[in-house]
């Protein structure tokens, strides 16, 4: 009968094998796929609370920097200073982004999500802008000729055409924020982070978090891919 399963906590949630003997590879401080085999489960909800984070703040950045990028379009004069506010957003170190906010936001996810929302607005900004930019101007004159208004013309034929810019600028902005979510632990917002700061002296528990947000900006990039493709059918057509 074999002895049963012993964990025991020795510098960072060390493993001790079935025997009870101490597991060498932890305790050399290795990558050990035992520990990470019974520890898995500590990263399911880490890692369900970092996709939250990531998948709300990019949600709300985009709508920030559709809503600026259609003002800027109509009104080029704004293109300036709304991508020099959006670029010192950016240039700010994300550590010190959380400690600004947090005596005013305090810990939590609300000090998390503006800070890596204000992260994402010049990614956006700039890509929803150079998209509608791109927009052949023969386009708009054939909408023009077929009666369109100024906003028929902007959602039927102007949007549609500066899919493929916006969505690279989407798939930009996640991978970025899946990294940058990892230091919202900090911020006292819990996700991949919390397990990678708690132990960071053992390598296997830092891979195990660096891998599933790697899987994390894979799987996210993938989806905004798919869904590019299936809002440009015509673009399809034209590789076929």
């Amino acid at each position: 009968m074999h002895a049963p399963l012993v964990l025991a906590q020795s510098g960072g949630g060390f493993f001790r094998n079935r025997s009870g003997q101490a597991d060498s590879c932890v305790e050399d401080n290795g990558f050990c796929p035992s520990w990470i085999v019974h520890h898995i489960d500590r990263y399911v909800s880490p890692f369900w609370q970092h996709l939250f984070l990531v998948t709300v703040s990019v949600a709300i950045g985009f709508v920030i920097a559709f809503a600026l990028a259609l003002a800027a379009h109509r009104r080029r004069w704004l293109v300036s200073p709304i991508t020099q506010v959006t670029g010192i957003l950016y240039t700010i170190p994300s550590l010190s982004a959380f400690f600004i906010l947090l005596p005013i936001t305090g810990r939590g996810d609300a000090t998390a999500i503006i800070a890596l929302t204000a992260y994402t607005l010049l990614v956006l900004f700039r890509n929803i802008v150079d998209g509608l930019d791109g927009v052949p101007e023969e386009s708009r004159d054939a909408g023009r000729g077929m009666g369109f208004t100024a906003r028929q013309l902007l959602w039927k034929v102007e949007l549609p055409l500066a899919v493929p810019a916006i969505m690279a600028g989407l798939r930009i902005a996640a991978t970025t924020t899946v990294g940058l979510a990892a230091l919202a632990t900090y911020a006292g917002a819990g996700g991949l982070g919390d397990q990678m700061a708690s132990q960071k002296e053992f390598i296997s528990n830092v891979a195990v978090g660096g891998a599933l947000c790697v899987l994390m900006a894979v799987g996210l990039d993938a989806i905004l891919l798919l869904a590019q493709r299936l809002l440009t059918p015509w673009s399809r057509a034209r590789t076929a």
